[in-house]
């Protein structure tokens, strides 16, 4: 079922056509189906519509015609579609990033817009770190290998046919030094590694032994690159040909900041020359990606489906935000306000 509609008492439902509805929720389903009792609260502020997906503008114009509330994950409500909803005075983004509304439209039609921030933070830096052990040891590859019966026909102890890389001693560094990039120096650190960071902030405010680095010096001495920054005309292809030039062969990149910070062609062109070891994914440039994308057949290169926000714990937490962020605006004190 695409939609779900609930009264505001949160107990009928009504299947079919699509009903006037005062909140909207465009994507709901990456977060919790349509008809998970998690979105029950949200209809004590009016008759609520939980849409699994919504494909097109077009699709957004008719699903919101009548709202006043609209939550929005990845769903994008441009200049042009904001237009077109004359009623709508409040949008929720369902996440941290907020390139997916335009904000200076939004503002200009008088909607207060709001996202979700630092909720999936230590998920988040927990998926960056078991993206670089995958890569450095190999777990699931050597699992495997023993369940296929190669250690059982072994004439020795053990075996090895994939380097192991120990991570003491050798350069994290981090290109964004928010919560999430924080979180992850953190891990590096307990493992012995010696954090490098790029960062607006002064050297003197940040943790002991840490060390501010100019961006191409942090390319040049990086042994991990870690990217915890958001999409920005600044940071869109930060990762291109030229800084790849930069790195050690030995170097790893980890990514689960926005996937367009990195220039993908020229990655897999890197990791395919053996100009750099590996990388270890969680975003790309079009998600889901198209066929074609050179990394999905790039050599050493790991990739997961966008999963580091998911965490159980991480969502429950964006459902909590994100219904506080709506009881605080029809409170008339609006927080987690962008644009």
């Amino acid at each position: 079922m695409d939609m779900l509609y609930k009264a505001p008492s949160g107990v009928e439902e009504i299947k079919g056509a699509a009903p006037a509805a005062a909140t909207v929720v465009l994507d709901g389903f990456p977060l919790y189906p349509p008809g998970d009792s998690r979105w029950e609260a949200f209809a004590a502020f009016g008759p609520l519509a939980v849409y699994e997906r919504t494909l097109s503008p077009e699709e957004t114009v008719e699903r919101c015609r009548e709202a006043r509330v609209v939550f929005t994950n990845k769903v994008e409500l441009s200049a042009a579609t904001l237009r077109r909803l004359p009623n709508v005075k409040y949008i929720g983004i369902l996440a941290t990033g907020t390139n997916i509304v335009d904000l200076k439209a939004a503002a200009a039609q008088g909607i207060t817009a709001t996202n979700i921030p630092s909720y999936s933070t230590a998920s988040v830096a927990q998926t960056a770190i078991s993206l670089l052990l995958a890569i450095t040891n190999r777990v699931e590859y050597y699992s495997e290998a023993v369940r296929e019966g190669r250690w059982t026909t072994c004439r020795d102890f053990t075996f090895r046919d994939f380097p192991l890389t120990e991570l003491a001693g050798r350069n994290f560094a981090v290109v964004g030094f928010g919560h999430t990039g924080q979180a992850t120096a953190r891990i590096a650190a307990a493992f012995g590694m010696k954090v490098k960071v790029f960062t607006s902030k002064p050297q003197e405010s940040l943790p002991e032994g840490y060390e501010k680095l100019p961006l191409d010096e942090l390319f040049r001495r990086a042994d991990v690159l870690s990217f915890h920054c958001p999409l920005t005309d600044s940071t869109r292809g930060m990762l291109d040909a030229r800084r790849l030039g930069m790195m050690k062969p030995t170097a790893i990149v980890l990514n689960t900041s926005r996937g367009p910070v990195v220039d993908e062609q020229a990655l897999a062109d890197a990791l395919n020359d053996e100009r750099i070891a590996a990388a270890g994914l969680d975003v790309l440039s079009s998600e889901p990606p198209l066929p074609d994308n050179p990394l999905l057949k790039a050599r050493n290169c790991i990739i997961t489906p966008h999963i580091a926000w998911a965490s159980e714990e991480a969502r429950e937490r964006l459902m909590e935000i994100a219904l506080a962020n709506l009881r605080a605006w029809e409170a008339g004190r609006p927080q987690n306000v962008v644009g």
